[in-house]
């Protein structure tokens, strides 16, 4: 492939239950956000769709825009993410970071729907199998927005994706404009994975913002637990892909040395499921309300899936 087609990477370390685990640019800077990397086939316009779906904010997205009938192959995580599709007999195959050539012929798609995180092999065998790809690879709120209109425009939706978008940014406004009645802005140390610390993605900032917090670091990069001690933050949030909600954050805590951080102190330490956080598509509203209740617990309510250190040092 040409160079301004090569494809992020991300920590090996990292899992693979959500869409975006860690993701870094490459040495030439970031990848371009949507790449049609293989163009539709002639006549596909007016063919029944057969779509793999390689990861579960694709498959979320068709789901919302009332296309899953047009799905023959997705992940396992995707049916983790959306239970339904276990009783649909569906071909479960690997995701973007694991996609062979010989599993995506046996399907038979005639569109493969693919997103960040990629691996260089796994893309290449995509690739080989002839089918044609559409990749995603979004940084912003804004692109997750485009991201949903261009899947609506392939899947004969384009009316649905419009009215999800709308919906989506509606309730985003809603909180910006509820915490724009806070005095100051918290400042708010997001993770989305533990080895190595790795920030929270751009999108997550700009979440963290409409909740009324200040980001803390650089999105999508990695960090030390000294230089987050240096930055004290006023609320710690982790939401580690492939965790679900299950960060250990008293250990967390105890091994990083952060009993002193402000955070810890005045009891701001949250967990917040990783994939209400890490799958761009619309769960990133629940993201935001659980942001929002940890930023701002006296404008917003508590939110039923936002644990807290207090909450888990409780659990069994």
């Amino acid at each position: 492939m040409p160079s301004q087609d090569r494809v992020s990477q991300v920590s090996p370390a990292a899992g693979r239950r959500g869409d975006r685990p860690g993701i870094e640019a490459g040495a030439s800077g970031e990848p371009p956000r949507v790449r049609q990397v293989s163009p539709l086939r002639p006549g596909i316009e007016s063919s029944p769709l057969r779509i793999a779906s390689l990861q579960p904010s694709i498959t979320l997205t068709l789901q919302r825009l009332g296309r899953l009938d047009d799905l023959v192959a997705c992940t396992r995580y995707c049916v983790e993410a959306l239970p339904e599709l276990a009783h649909r007999n569906l071909k479960i195959i690997a995701d973007s970071w694991s996609s062979t050539m010989e599993e995506l012929l046996a399907v038979e798609p005639n569109l493969v729907i693919a997103s960040v995180p990629y691996r260089l092999e796994s893309l290449a065998a995509i690739l080989r199998a002839g089918c044609p790809v559409l990749t995603l690879a979004p940084h912003t709120l804004a692109d997750i927005f485009a991201d949903i209109r261009l899947i609506g425009s392939v899947v004969h939706a384009s009316d649905r994706a419009e009215g999800l978008v709308a919906e989506l940014a509606f309730s985003i406004e809603a909180v910006r404009l509820q915490s724009a009645k806070a005095a100051r802005h918290p400042r708010v140390y997001c993770e989305e994975w533990g080895k190595p610390l790795i920030h929270s993605q751009l999108w997550v900032k700009e979440l963290v913002e409409a909740a009324g917090g200040e980001f803390i670091g650089d999105p999508g990069k990695t960090t030390t637990a000294e230089a987050v001690s240096a930055s004290d933050p006023d609320v710690l949030i982790f939401a580690w892909c492939g965790a679900g909600d299950r960060v250990p954050l008293a250990r967390v805590v105890e091994q990083r040395g952060w009993h002193s951080l402000r955070a810890v102190t005045n009891g701001r330490v949250y967990c917040i499921p990783d994939e209400f956080l890490n799958t761009p598509a619309h769960p990133i509203v629940e993201g935001l309300t659980c942001l929002a209740a940890a930023i701002h617990p006296n404008l917003f309510p508590a939110h039923p899936r936002l644990i807290s250190l207090q909450h888990s040092q409780k659990q069994p």
